[in-house]
């Protein structure tokens, strides 16, 4: 976790929270000096404390840490702290993990494929209060909502082979139905490809299949794709 002190301007106070040191030092270029970036950090219980020390008007926030979902900060938070809104910076476009975070309190989510300018203009929109998304993921996220009530029990009905699996390995699972290489997995995931077919290793073992070939079938039955 690292902070730093914001000087006092008009821009809004963003704290970074990610597992991948340099991806955050990625995210802290491109913001440039269009943001005050308050602080960093890498997982559930270190975010918490930063914001609760920083006050930040956005955080941007992964949705996959290791010490649990991204949803645990927000709901860690928004209650304390109302004013702190939440961006979802994802690789993941999971319908799953874009129901969660956004019920939990999140204003927006985009993925990791946004440019500088519009991560820019994301952050500028949340800290005014608009609610932010990625086109793609737009209409999804208002159908989502209108066909499911927003009750404790109304929960996703999740596949129960597919549920076995971490978020990590989902996410690999639907690239590999896409088509991506080992190589650009860990391109898109921000991991190395040993990582990447280590979850490989794992899905093939919970799911009980021997090839690549039967794994994308079995993610093109489900359309994980």
């Amino acid at each position: 976790m690292t902070t730093a002190a914001a000087p006092g301007s008009g821009r809004p106070r963003v704290v970074i929270v990610d597992d991948h040191g340099l991806f955050r030092s990625g995210v802290r270029s491109e913001l440039g000096d269009q943001v005050d970036v308050a602080g960093e950090a890498g997982d559930v219980a270190p975010a918490i404390d930063l914001i609760a020390q920083t006050v930040p008007d956005v955080v941007l926030l992964d949705v996959h840490l290791p010490g649990g979902g991204g949803q645990r900060v927000v709901a860690a938070t928004r209650d304390v702290l109302p004013g702190v809104r939440f961006l979802a910076l994802s690789a993941s476009d999971a319908p799953e993990d874009v129901i969660a975070v956004i019920r939990a309190g999140a204003r927006g989510y985009v993925t990791k494929t946004i440019s500088g300018a519009e991560l820019i203009d994301a952050i500028h929109r949340i800290a005014a209060g608009d609610a932010v998304f990625s086109p793609r993921l737009a209409g999804f996220v208002l159908d989502a909502f209108a066909s499911m009530p927003g009750t404790e029990e109304s929960k996703p009905a999740f596949d129960s082979e597919l549920d076995q699996l971490t978020a990590r390995e989902r996410e690999v699972l639907r690239l590999i139905a896409r088509g991506y290489t080992y190589k650009e997995i860990a391109r898109e995931l921000f991991i190395s490809v040993k990582t990447v077919e280590s979850h490989v290793s794992s899905v093939l073992r919970k799911l009980q299949l021997s090839t690549r070939h039967q794994l994308t079938r079995w993610a093109s039955e489900r359309r994980l794709t």
